[in-house]
């Protein structure tokens, strides 16, 4: 199964790189609405998933027949700052946590520094998160899916 994961990431990492949807200039180019190749990008992975995920909750069941349970989490004000912060991330880096690799792959050393901020900024989240909760009024936060 590892190697299907493998083999579907890097069709993936592979689409990312040859659409542009990693490159840096590309992404600045639409943060700036100078380039609108990737919003024909974003807007067609929404077109094609949406209807997806539609008739995953309508059968309820994966492509293996397993029993699947999609939940609609709520909404909160973390969501918005998340959003906010995310996207100042982006805008300043020109990667999200896919085209990082993507980069890396590529070669590109500079992707190393935006992976080193993300992780670091993944560990600052944790460590301050309980003490962020209270005054932000966000819920508490959840590790792991639950099942074990």
């Amino acid at each position: 199964m590892i190697l299907f994961y493998l083999v579907l990431g890097s069709v993936f990492g592979f689409t990312l790189s040859r659409s542009g949807a990693a490159d840096y200039n590309f992404i600045q180019g639409m943060f700036l609405f100078e380039e609108f190749q990737l919003y024909g990008i974003i807007g067609t992975a929404v077109a094609l998933t949406a209807p997806s995920l539609w008739l995953l909750k309508r059968y309820g069941r994966s492509i293996t027949g397993q029993p699947l349970k999609i939940e609609n989490k709520p909404g909160h004000r973390g969501n918005v700052y998340g959003g906010i912060l995310f996207g100042i991330g982006w805008s300043i880096t020109g990667m999200c946590p896919g085209p990082i690799l993507v980069n890396i792959g590529e070669g590109k050393v500079y992707a190393l520094a935006a992976l080193a901020g993300t992780l670091a900024g993944a560990g600052a989240f944790g460590a301050l998160y309980p003490r962020l909760a209270k005054p932000f009024r966000l819920p508490p936060l959840q590790v792991g899916t639950g099942e074990g």
